[in-house]
């Protein structure tokens, strides 16, 4: 299957750098069950959380960040959690289609608060009043620092997996 589509540069991120505190914040999170608020401070009691924020359900990066991620096992390392602008019940079949019921699932971040607070907000298409989440990944240690920080730089762009994962296994 070919793609047919331009490669786009997208203006300089000012996104949370790596060594600072995540933003905390709470948002419905969607499972392959339920979804229900969390907060990512609920989360990190838990364990170290790989934040992966992701434009909208359905778009091909999102497809092919899910499907990698799901492929190399990154959960042994990580809560993996997913962020957009999508609704809980687009969630639900991401998950289902994506096969990544592992994972501890899809945060619902319609008005992109959570993507602003990060610096990754994406103004689609230059459109009035319309955003998603630019591709990013964050990998956050139980104390809250931001350990390993990615984000797009065009559109599409995908994260060096192998770079990821290598800073996964070192929490």
């Amino acid at each position: 299957m070919e793609l047919d589509f331009d490669v786009v540069d997208l203006p300089e991120a000012d996104h949370v750098p790596e060594g600072e505190q995540a933003p905390d914040f709470t948002r419905p999170l969607v499972n392959d069950e339920y979804w229900e608020d969390v907060s990512l401070s609920d989360l990190l009691a838990e364990g170290p959380v790989l934040l992966v924020f992701t434009p909208m359900d359905g778009a091909f990066p999102t497809t092919y960040v899910y499907n990698e991620l799901r492929d190399r096992g990154v959960d042994e390392h990580a809560q993996v959690v997913g962020v957009s602008v999508s609704s809980p019940y687009e969630h639900k079949t991401t998950i289902e289609e994506r096969g990544i019921e592992q994972f501890e699932g899809i945060f619902s971040d319609p008005q992109a608060g959570v993507a602003e607070a990060y610096g990754v907000v994406n103004d689609l298409d230059g459109m009035a009043g319309v955003v998603e989440h630019r591709p990013s990944t964050f990998v956050v240690a139980e104390d809250g620092t931001v350990e390993y920080a990615w984000t797009a730089e065009q559109w599409p762009d995908f994260p060096d997996y192998d770079e990821l994962e290598a800073a996964l296994e070192a929490l």
